[in-house]
């Protein structure tokens, strides 16, 4: 029996990746100026949090590839469809209006995240890749922990920056020492 999925599966994490580089574009920065809604994210932080993020979307996509239909792994593929269509919404547009300017992400988010997401889903769905109640029994907890996590890689992002600068400035200092 053949599992592959169809081509167009493959949409998702080029959607993610493409929103991802508008987040690490302008979030960094625009993160700054949010005071009490956000804390500033580095860059560096920020961008090893989205790579981490963005390979986790392309090994589901190919696990789901090889799983089929309601196997876990599809499960978590749309799990993360849903969850990123969601991010779309909230907090990006609803930031946008709170805050009463742009939220990076809301271009990519609007633009190419949600109509993909929602056309996988749709076609998910109908096609059987997924049923309910067990759809919401794996999105719920994997959406809760994906979430979670944000927070815990930009703090692993700030302690590699930290020990990369350690390093780099020990390695900088013995440059300095004459070779004896």
């Amino acid at each position: 029996m053949h599992n592959s999925v169809p081509w167009f599966f493959w949409l998702f994490p080029l959607v993610f990746a493409l929103h991802n580089t508008e987040e690490a574009l302008f979030f960094p920065a625009w993160s700054k100026f949010l005071g009490k809604f956000h804390k500033p994210v580095g860059l560096f932080e920020f961008m090893f949090a989205i790579m981490a993020l963005t390979s986790v979307s392309v090994v589901i996509t190919i696990l789901a590839s090889l799983a089929g239909k309601q196997a876990l792994p599809t499960y978590l593929f749309f799990a993360l469809n849903l969850g990123l269509l969601v991010n779309a919404f909230c907090p990006h547009l609803l930031a946008t209006i709170v805050q009463k300017q742009y939220c990076p992400g809301v271009f990519t988010g609007l633009l190419f995240v949600a109509p993909t997401t929602v056309y996988l889903l749709l076609y998910g769905f109908d096609h059987r890749y997924f049923v309910f109640p067990m759809f919401w029994y794996v999105a719920i907890p994997f959406g809760a922990l994906l979430v979670g996590s944000i927070p815990m890689l930009f703090r692993i992002g700030r302690m590699f920056r930290r020990a990369l600068a350690t390093n780099n400035a020990s390695w900088r200092s013995s440059e300095e020492r004459p070779l004896t």
